[in-house]
């Protein structure tokens, strides 16, 4: 009896985000080849085994030949796959969520699309359909960034390299769509060693120059000692 082997697709999409005018944006291709020609997607590719020597490798490189800059947080977030994903036949793919700064935003395409575009994100979706299952993989990125916002330093990521306290919590608060107590927040990111003052650097906004300050350079990932969702209005 022969046996017909069948060749799986194995492709890393990544949701990438940034923040522009407090808003939540992702970066969307347009595709300029078939499948799904001229509709939407995140930008993504096939692991090819070489130059790819791992899953992050792949998203790395995609996310270079898609904005130019490396991104300075990647995370993977789940794993998709099925036979009707992809009309070429079984696919899996490795969904990673990576954070740009918008002031590092240098968007580049390729042949293989027709346009690049940030698109605001609503909720968990874009207004516009995507391809592929495409619009189910952002509603999972957008759950982890959420969900990761709540307890930890990732949403510091989408900010410049200098910040006040204040830009960093309206940051919070756009992602998590709450209003942060501003004393509660200012409390617990002090107390966690998240930030360090940047010696006499002020933002002049209004009557009274806002101290600025910066990722602490040993922080890495910050974990809060309580859900900065509890008991929202009080912080």
């Amino acid at each position: 009896m022969t046996q017909h082997r069948q060749n799986i697709l194995v492709t890393v999409d990544t949701a990438i985000f940034t923040l522009q005018d407090s808003q939540l944006q992702v970066l969307l291709v347009q595709r300029a080849t078939e499948p799904f020609k001229g509709a939407w997607a995140l930008p993504g590719g096939v692991v090819q085994e070489e130059p790819d020597g791992s899953l992050e490798q792949t998203a790395f490189r995609k996310l270079a030949e898609k904005t130019g800059v490396a991104s300075p947080y990647l995370e993977q977030v789940m794993t998709f796959g099925g036979p009707e994903r992809d009309p070429r036949g079984y696919s899996v793919s490795v969904l990673y969520m990576a954070l740009l700064r918008s002031t590092e935003l240098v968007l580049q395409g390729d042949d293989r699309v027709s346009d690049i575009a940030w698109v605001r994100v609503d909720g968990e979706r874009v207004d516009r359909p995507l391809a592929f299952d495409h619009a189910k993989l952002l509603e999972a990125a957008c759950q982890r960034l959420r969900s990761k916002a709540q307890y930890s330093s990732l949403i510091a990521h989408l900010l410049p390299d200098e910040f006040t306290l204040s830009e960093l919590r309206e940051a919070y608060s756009s992602i998590l769509g709450v209003s942060l107590n501003a004393a509660g927040f200012r409390r617990r990111v002090l107390q966690a060693g998240l930030v360090e003052e940047v010696k006499g650097a002020f933002r002049h906004h209004g009557r009274r120059p806002a101290q600025l300050y910066r990722l602490h350079p040993e922080s890495n990932q910050v974990y809060f000692e309580t859900n900065l969702m509890w008991r929202v209005g009080e912080g």
